[in-house]
């Protein structure tokens, strides 16, 4: 399976895998992404507004300043990545396991976090209200 990723410049580039791939600034608008393999991605600034993540595993992954605002990310795996200033208004992060993860800066208001796993984490600055 290949995939074709739209960046926020407009080009478009093609990936056998999205493991370990460089998405930084990528436009992944409303990408239904259930149980991809993301992990430790760079996704530096990446939109992935209304995308759904279900079951992804985003372990390690890099998503400073993403945005994930309305997000499905239940039981996601997003063990020791960095959101730090990421946008997770409104998501949906029930049963995702984010051990270890750095929260910090990060805008979760509003966010699902009923069975999160949390252990770890870092939440300095993050907005919960």
């Amino acid at each position: 399976m290949s995939y074709k990723i739209r960046f926020k410049d407009g080009s478009v580039k093609k990936f056998d895998t999205l493991a370990g791939a460089n998405l930084n600034y990528a436009d992944l608008g409303g990408a239904l992404l259930v149980n991809a393999d993301l992990s430790e991605a760079n996704l530096y600034a990446a939109d992935l507004t209304w995308a759904n993540l279900t079951a992804a595993n985003l372990g390690e992954a890099k998503l400073i300043g993403a945005t994930l605002k309305d997000a499905i990310l239940s039981w996601a795996y997003l063990y020791e990545s960095d959101l730090r200033g990421a946008h997770l208004n409104g998501a949906d992060l029930s049963g995702a396991d984010l051990r270890g993860a750095n929260l910090t800066d990060a805008d979760l208001r509003g966010a699902n976090l009923s069975g999160v796993d949390l252990h770890g984490a870092n939440l300095l600055r993050a907005n919960l209200q």
